[in-house]
């Protein structure tokens, strides 16, 4: 009973979005919707709604990176990339009987949350912070894409799984759960919409348990004013890798699936404008917030995807505007500022009744 009790407080704790019983209530409503909607509507829609679930893991990642460690990365994509491509080359070569592809997936993740560490080895053992931070981790994710880009020669291949290139790797297998009646295939649909909501429900509530831990409140202080963190006892450079790596891992999760669910990956997902829109995504939800950057990223990548309809351009130049309003008029993030809006209101309204 103790234990459920401190979880709860852990789950509950100091979020700007997020406290009390009336947030619960509406996070269960919205859950149980969330589970009926594949009953209330077509394949393809479950599919695209698939696809949405898929990147707010790596806005997630950018969220704690960023919102609450300070530190600004552009290598999430690099990860997303670098994991999406390890999917697909352990899946090529070794096929998807048995569930190997949920083997795959972890592997996959495991792989860039390495790469990780040794790229957050030397950049916070070397002292880099603030601006630099985010020149090297761009520079580490364009260079991944143009390297990518050059590997289209038939010489460019690991085991049977061939890179091509621009053109990217396809016809890697969909995510599959071994079953005694044989094997449960996860096409863009309602099977693995329900596991990539589960996935993030677990992800979501996780985070929160985290951040509102002793680590999640050391990791906060330190993006408040580092060297007082110091000061204190704790080693700064040993929880901005941690923060990093847990980072990076989401984010590799949300390659993986993206590949699971489109079956490609492309070195387009590590260019420069995949590597600025989930920055744009979190800035506008709020990085400060795990709730409003969810909720952000989801209206933000409906709207794009809306607009794409009329062209990419009219959607890259929406996408601009929207993180220049942000700027000026929200600079803690749009969807965060209104939540908080409506939460005042709401309270206003109770304290006069």
């Amino acid at each position: 009973m103790n234990r459920l009790l401190v979880l709860f407080r852990r789950l509950e704790g100091p979020q700007t979005i997020g406290r009390g019983p009336a947030f619960w209530t509406m996070f269960a409503l919205v859950l149980l919707v969330a589970c009926a909607f594949p009953l209330l509507t077509d394949g393809y829609t479950v599919g695209n709604t698939v696809y949405f679930f898929v990147w707010v893991f790596i806005a997630l990642s950018l969220c704690l990176i960023w919102g609450y460690g300070g530190s600004l990365s552009f290598g999430q994509t690099a990860f997303f990339g670098i994991a999406g491509y390890g999917y697909g080359i352990l899946t090529l070569n070794f096929g998807a009987a048995y569930g190997f592809t949920l083997i795959a997936l972890l592997l996959a993740v495991g792989i860039a949350a390495l790469f990780a560490m040794l790229l957050g080895y030397f950049m916070f053992f070397g002292r880099i912070a603030g601006v630099f931070l985010g020149i090297v981790t761009l520079a580490v994710t364009l260079t991944l894409e143009r390297f990518m880009a050059q590997t289209a020669g038939p010489e460019w291949h690991i085991g049977v799984a061939r890179l091509n290139g621009f053109n990217g790797m396809s016809a890697m297998p969909p995510l599959t759960i071994p079953w005694s009646g044989g094997d449960i295939v996860l096409f863009a649909d309602v099977g693995l919409y329900y596991l990539v909501l589960g996935l993030l429900v677990l992800v979501y509530l996780g985070l929160r348990v985290l951040m509102n831990s002793a680590f999640g409140n050391v990791i906060v202080a330190i993006r408040e004013n580092p060297e007082r963190a110091e000061m204190l006892g704790y080693d700064v450079r040993k929880y901005q890798l941690v923060t990093f790596v847990i980072g990076a891992a989401l984010a590799a999760l949300s390659g993986v699936l993206y590949t699971a669910w489109g079956q490609y990956i492309t070195p387009s997902s590590m260019g420069m404008t995949a590597a600025a829109l989930p920055l744009i995504w979190v800035a506008v939800g709020g990085r400060s917030d795990l709730t409003s950057t969810l909720i952000g990223t989801l209206l933000v990548l409906a709207v794009f995807q809306a607009l794409t309809i009329y062209g990419s351009q009219y959607a890259l130049v929406f996408m601009g505007a929207l993180l220049v309003l942000t700027v000026l008029i929200a600079p803690g993030g749009l969807v965060l500022a209104v939540m908080n809006q409506l939460s005042r209101l709401a309270t206003r309204r109770i304290q006069g009744k």
